[in-house]
């Protein structure tokens, strides 16, 4: 398969060195604005299940219902790997750019279809079957968002502080969830509850919707990066297909796998699960879990650029033992003392020490990745098996968290997650330091 290709109009890029800090700061906040819009969408559903389970399923218990959306936002995540995949494919052969603005259309579709579709009291099954096509369309939108994202931050940045920039793919991931809770937090003092369960859980929907076509804007004006225009300048023979090329790398797809297991299941625990063990376990309103999730993920937010930099000085691997370490040891501990607490505070301050932890992995995960593979299957070998293990780990994490519950095992899934954290550890005992052995080479 030929992978040589023409370069999109405007997508010519000075090499990285030319750039000045004014420029790289310019370009990676065009492509981190359509990131944290998009995690936004993505995020919406999991700060709005509470209010909108009522709508698409028939009546039932709450833990039931929960089970129910729990389902569909794993059902979400089936799509990743397929997005993972296609995306990669194109970002490799079109350009990250193009990518990155495929991916942020198909989440504004999706985004529009829940704002649109009646409850179950008026289209019955129809309901939640459009549930799951909306979903599937925004899993193969975050799919792709991810892997070009990483991609595009790690090689926009220079080879000193490439851990720094690289950080602001967490950033803009939690600052969408942040803006998810933000606009939860905002309809709930504004609202009656009667109104968010009836219709206020639409407006976020249509915000998200709106939001995109102004990413989709922002992201026309990006720059190419140097990697991808130097790469597609040598590239003027026929090759063998990007997959072939992908599967020459066995040893960088395990790393990728190994390394996301444990970090994807305690990031999700602590974010979106979150919000429901505090109301549904710890039998807090639904207020203030909202507002605890919001303080802490905002703290959590500020933590990855400070981490990402401090990577630049260290390198990536002790910081990603010091998660390993911590994680293992601590998360049992965290999750049982939590089950108890009743006040605001002391679930605050669990949660953050959580958080901090995780944040040995959210921080400087994209760029590790990133790191591992050279330039013409980087978006295809970050995305696709980084989407992969998500979607077995990171994308039934609710859903098992949920079962254990149901079962009577709730403390069963805290040894669950530890022991993915446990294995990811053997990962990044023995993987190489990436800061130091990096395949991103044009600076």
């Amino acid at each position: 398969m030929d992978n040589s290709t023409s370069l999109p109009s405007g997508a010519a890029a000075a090499p990285t060195a030319q750039r000045s800090t004014t420029s790289r700061l310019k370009s990676i906040f065009s492509g981190s604005i359509g990131n944290m819009v998009e995690w936004y969408d993505w995020y919406v559903y999991a700060a709005f299940s509470l209010y909108f389970a009522k709508a698409f399923f028939p009546a039932g218990d709450t833990t039931a219902q929960l089970l129910n959306t729990a389902a569909i936002f794993a059902v979400g995540f089936l799509m990743r790997p397929i997005g993972g995949w296609l995306m990669g494919l194109y970002a490799d052969r079109k350009g990250r750019k193009a990518a990155l603005m495929a991916s942020v259309l198909l989440m504004c579709a999706g985004s529009l279809v829940i704002a649109l579709t009646p409850g179950y009291e008026t289209i019955g099954v129809a309901a939640p079957i459009l549930l799951v096509v909306a979903r599937l369309m925004q899993g193969l939108s975050v799919g792709g968002e991810y892997g070009t994202s990483a991609t595009y931050l790690s090689e926009m940045a220079s080879k000193e502080r490439r851990g720094f920039f690289s950080s602001f793919q967490y950033v803009t991931l939690i600052s969408g969830q942040l803006i998810a809770l933000a606009v939860l937090i905002i309809l709930q003092n504004t609202l009656t509850t009667e109104e968010l369960y009836a219709w206020g859980w639409r407006v976020p929907f249509v915000i998200g919707a709106l939001c995109a076509v102004v990413a989709l804007y922002l992201r026309r004006g990006m720059e190419e990066t140097a990697s991808f225009t130097k790469k597609e300048k040598e590239n003027d023979k026929p090759k063998e297909s990007l997959m072939r090329t992908l599967l020459r790398h066995p040893k960088e797809l395990l790393t990728v796998v190994g390394l996301t297991m444990g970090g994807t299941l305690a990031f999700y625990t602590y974010t979106t699960y979150m919000q429901k063990y505090l109301v549904n376990t710890v039998g807090m309103s639904i207020s203030d879990s909202t507002t605890i999730s919001a303080a802490t993920l905002f703290l959590f937010m500020c933590l990855q650029p400070v981490i990402g930099g401090l990577s630049d000085k260290i390198g990536r691997r002790p910081i990603l033992i010091a998660f390993g370490v911590l994680g293992t040891i601590f998360t049992v501990p965290i999750l049982t003392t939590l089950h108890t607490i009743q006040t605001w505070w002391g679930a605050f301050f669990l949660i953050m020490a959580a958080l901090i932890i995780v944040s040995g992995y959210t921080s400087i995960n994209a760029v590790v990745k990133a790191e591992l593979f050279p330039t013409e299957i980087r978006a295809l070998g970050v995305g696709l098996p980084y989407a992969l293990t998500v979607s077995v780990f990171g994308g039934t994490a609710e859903y098992v968290a949920l079962w254990f519950k149901s079962a009577g095992m709730e403390t069963g899934y805290y040894w669950y997650v530890t022991a993915c954290i446990a294995c990811s550890l053997l990962v990044y005992a023995t993987m190489k330091d990436t800061r130091k052995h990096s395949r991103i080479t044009t600076d």
